[in-house]
């Protein structure tokens, strides 16, 4: 029933010469008949190779830079039925250099996607399924309506929103780096395939990591040599399709160059990347990695770029920890992971420069917050507990004894069917 009248036309709206009353009047969402199909094929060649990871690259892209604090002004005011701000004008008569559809397009795609992407991640960093935009409005005989969008969160029919894959991904984006600034750590699991993935997301995790072990060997291939940088990526692609943020470990890069790693992560659509400073034969020397987070950070903006130092790996005392992480911050790095750092001390001194990334261990993440750390990843170990429970379940059935608890057969289908229907995207 929602599709048919979400297939309606919308309430008209008056005429305007200038501001906001100017903007509704020429934009795509508030037209029909050939003018909504008019602006609805201008608005789709705007969008058309734009590949953004924040909102003010999506900006740029459009036009527009430095456009989003007139932006927020407008949102709040946009739609027919919100009274107009006399500082919603004025931020419109700024964009506006012209007052032509072109313009209205570039302007009206900015306060969508304002509006849209800051009501997702919202919505993605408490775990709410709630579609960000909760009704819209469609036109009937007898007058305007109200319709759910809780089964079409970006619309449907000939309104459907033309920038609801871009909306979802800077959305991600957002809603990932919000969940390392707050009160309790992020715990954050760690997938090895898109089964694994989306079990832990059904299980109420609101993002999702990988693990390089378990992929690598997964392929048959070992951990941390750089030789399964094909199967992290395809894995990374495919986990794009779940309802909420994601982040991969591409290990050093496999071995690409800065701007080679950079263009990967641009174009991979995850909301995160672990980037690790240990190469197969030691450390690499702390000004590269530098320059590695540089070039993805000037790339991809809006990804969040965990810097693993692997110095606790190797035994490297904790003053050269801090000093590469400093060096990584400055660099531009969004967080820093230490893997095998678990002393209370060195963990407290390096909270404070930049949102602290530690291996699941016998604290608990509570315990684990109080000392400063955002984020919890359990690493390779569910891909090792997955492993020894499958062992388990076949000697037991070798055995003759009980076999371990699982899945059901039709709760993996479930899991799988539920999963590949983006509720985000």
């Amino acid at each position: 029933m929602s599709e048919e009248l979400l297939s309606l036309p919308v309430p008209p709206v008056p005429p305007g010469g200038s501001g906001v009353a100017w903007l509704r009047s020429s934009v795509v969402r508030f037209s029909n008949g050939q003018e909504h199909t008019r602006r609805r094929a201008l608005t789709t060649r705007l969008l058309d190779g734009v590949d953004a990871t924040t909102l003010d690259e999506l900006a740029t892209a459009l036009g527009l830079p430095g456009a989003m604090g007139d932006i927020a002004r407008i949102a709040p005011c946009y739609q027919p039925h919100e009274p107009v701000t006399a500082e919603a004008d004025a931020a419109v008569e700024r964009l506006a250099r012209s007052h032509d559809e072109v313009t209205a397009a570039r302007i009206g795609l900015l306060v969508q996607a304002w509006a849209a992407t800051n009501a997702l991640a919202y919505h993605l960093t408490s775990g709410n399924p709630a579609p960000p935009v909760p009704i819209t409005r469609r036109a009937t005989e007898t007058g305007t309506i109200e319709v759910s969008l809780a089964a079409h969160p970006f619309g449907h029919g000939p309104h459907a929103c033309p920038g609801r894959t871009l909306a979802t991904k800077i959305a991600k984006n957002m809603a990932f780096h919000a969940m390392h600034h707050r009160e309790d750590p992020l715990v954050l699991p760690n997938a090895w395939d898109y089964a694994s993935a989306v079990a832990l997301h059904a299980a109420g995790f609101t993002a999702i990591g990988t693990t390089s072990l378990g992929v690598a060997a997964a392929h048959g291939l070992p951990d941390g040599m750089g030789l399964a940088g094909d199967q992290a990526i395809a894995l990374a692609r495919l986990l794009t399709t779940l309802p909420c943020p994601v982040t991969v470990d591409l290990e050093s890069g496999f071995g690409r160059s800065p701007e080679e790693v950079a263009e990967l992560v641009s174009g991979l659509g995850v909301a995160g990347v672990n980037l690790e400073d240990g190469r197969p034969h030691g450390l690499a020397a702390p000004q590269d990695q530098a320059k590695l987070i540089r070039a993805v950070k000037d790339r991809a903006p809006g990804v969040f770029l965990n810097a693993r130092i692997d110095t606790h790996w190797q035994g490297i005392a904790l003053h050269e920890t801090e000093e590469r992480a400093r060096r990584y911050v400055d660099a531009g790095a969004d967080g820093i992971f230490v893997a095998g750092l678990t002393e209370p001390a060195g963990i407290e001194r390096l909270a404070p420069l930049a949102p602290l990334n530690v291996l699941a261990q016998n604290r608990t993440p509570a315990e684990l917050g109080n000392l400063g750390v955002k984020r919890v990843s359990t690493g390779s170990l569910l891909f090792r507990a997955a492993l020894r429970h499958t062992v388990a379940a076949a000697e037991a059935v070798r055995d003759g004894e009980p076999a371990p608890a699982s899945f059901s057969y039709d709760q993996v289908q479930d899991l799988i069917s539920r999963g590949t229907r983006s509720d985000a995207g």
